[in-house]
């Protein structure tokens, strides 16, 4: 089954604007920012919970935005476009506070002895993400996992989970089959459940 759903096209206005953006019109940068830029700050918040962090993060987007703007098919999403930047732009922070890299999801994944037992012994660690990283002494260190997710993964789970966007919402941004939101999902949880799992036990004891 192929991936890729078909995404919501374009709508005029969006055209108009990323034609103006193409050609380097100021002020259709400007309406850029002030039709986006709360929309942005409020995603880079989640991710980020730090406020200077947070409109940093969101002026780089930008800035990254303009740079690539000839590259911007004019057919897609402006939304989609500029919230996939500001995402990156958040992570890119939180990469640079513990300059750790992505992983490769299988090693990741759990893994089993013969009898069919887990590999690694996990406590009973059940919260979601949106939840551990309410808490104050495990935000950070939840983050800073999020961040080692691979991009595809770590998209979904944070729209899913941290967002709270739907799985219908999340496959149509990301151009993604429902099904293939879903899978995604359930391995980025167990992923970052395996990256989180000894943090949860210095918690508990």
């Amino acid at each position: 089954m192929a991936e890729r759903a078909r995404g919501e096209s374009a709508t005029a206005d969006e055209k108009e604007l990323a034609r103006g953006l193409r050609d380097g019109d100021p002020q259709a940068f400007e309406r850029l920012v002030r039709t986006f830029g709360g929309r942005l700050l409020a995603v880079t918040r989640r991710i980020l919970h730090d406020e200077e962090d947070a409109r940093d993060a969101v002026q780089e987007a930008f800035i990254s935005a303009f740079k690539a703007r000839k590259q911007f098919n004019a057919e897609s999403r402006v939304s989609t476009w500029l919230h996939r930047i500001a995402v990156n732009a958040a992570l890119m922070k939180l990469r640079t506070r513990r300059r750790k890299n992505e992983l490769p999801i299988d090693d990741l994944m759990p893994t089993f002895r013969d009898d069919g037992h887990h590999v690694d012994e996990f406590t009973s660690w059940t919260e979601p993400a949106d939840v551990a990283m309410g808490r104050q002494e495990t935000a950070d260190f939840v983050r800073e996992s999020i961040a080692q997710l691979p991009d595809s993964y770590r998209q979904v789970l944070l729209m899913r989970d941290i967002e709270g966007r739907s799985t219908e919402e999340t496959a149509q941004e990301l151009g993604l089959t429902a099904n293939a939101v879903k899978i995604r999902l359930h391995r980025a949880r167990l992923a970052l459940r395996k990256l989180i799992a000894p943090r949860m036990q210095e918690v508990a004891s």
